[in-house]
């Protein structure tokens, strides 16, 4: 089947998505000839005005439950309206899984971008956090709307960066004016020290960088204290060592870890015993990552005390 072009935008209501996508389809530069379908997921005060589209063609069409959310159905619309490109208008409330779950097999994800109002944003971070989450972890851009000069920009920035270190961020002025989130992203330790020492605290932004930016890490070592894991599953003379890493609330806590050969330096170690390590980190097989995968080869081993917090966080 032909492949279909899939652009969604995504944020709480009244966040700017609305307006985002009625200017963008009266851009001329839109118009290819394709047929578009508008899918709106949410109805907020502002309306779309099709009379105003310089995108011919466009199918407009509003679900009103997640129940209409399925494959059976966007597909039938697909066939209905012989549609090209679909526009996603998303519910700020409706989790991403379910979309993509209902994607039609030839629908392909184009472009992301999420749109938050300022003066609300930290708020609904602080207490629906899974739902920012879920608008910011595969997003392209995240747009922070209605901006004010007194905002201090570190609160946002840290928020988005807390959970995805990939998209662009912007803050949009009142009046209109962009502005691009130039504040740089330190690691919370020396990549380039002759031995990284990672802290208890940074577990979680190490194990994020190590599988972000492999490469500028191989060849290098590494201090840091993990738990360990063993089964049948992890060769002879390696255990695995990591942390449980909370990203977004305590529903998706989860042990992430890397493949540490430890051989003699330390005996007898089982599941949930703690140690810290001094190794060397190397690109290799190993049947832990049942592919290539950066394996730590250990200079040092000793046991220790758990930290005082066990599961590694963002914050």
């Amino acid at each position: 089947m032909e492949e279909i072009s899939v652009y969604m935008f995504l944020g709480f209501l009244e966040s700017g998505k609305t307006q985002f996508i009625q200017e963008t389809l009266e851009d001329p530069r839109m118009e290819n000839g394709e047929k578009t379908m508008l899918l709106v997921c949410e109805e907020g005060e502002t309306e779309y005005s099709p009379e105003r589209f310089a995108v011919k063609n466009v199918a407009v069409i509003t679900l009103e439950s997640e129940n209409e959310l399925t494959a059976e159905n966007l597909y039938a619309l697909t066939k209905k309206h012989k549609v090209n490109r679909v526009v996603v208008e998303y519910n700020g409330t409706w989790l991403l899984q379910k979309f993509f779950e209902a994607m039609p097999e030839n629908w392909v994800i184009n472009q992301i971008m999420t749109f938050f109002d300022a003066a609300t944003f930290l708020n609904y971070n602080l207490n629906m956090r899974q739902l920012v989450f879920d608008k910011i972890q595969m997003t392209q851009m995240v747009v922070f709307n209605r901006f004010k000069g007194e905002y201090d920009k570190l609160a946002f920035h840290k928020t988005v960066r807390g959970i995805s270190r990939r998209p662009d961020i912007v803050y949009e002025y009142l009046g209109g004016k962009p502005e691009f989130d130039d504040i740089e992203d330190p690691l919370p330790y020396d990549v380039n020290a002759p031995v990284i020492e990672i802290e208890d605290r940074d577990f979680a932004w190490f194990y994020r960088d190590m599988a972000e930016n492999t490469a500028q890490y191989v060849g290098k070592t590494v201090k840091f204290k993990g738990m360990v894991a063993v089964s049948r599953k992890v060769p002879k003379g390696y255990v695995v060592l990591g942390r449980h890493i909370m990203t977004c609330c305590e529903a998706d806590i989860a042990y992430d870890g890397f493949a540490v050969k430890t051989g003699e330096l330390i005996k007898g170690l089982q599941t949930r015993d703690w140690i810290i390590v001094t190794a060397k980190i190397q690109i290799e097989y190993n049947s832990v990552y049942k592919q290539e995968g950066p394996v730590m080869i250990a200079e040092k081993a000793e046991r220790c005390e758990p930290p005082e917090e066990q599961v590694a966080t963002f914050y």
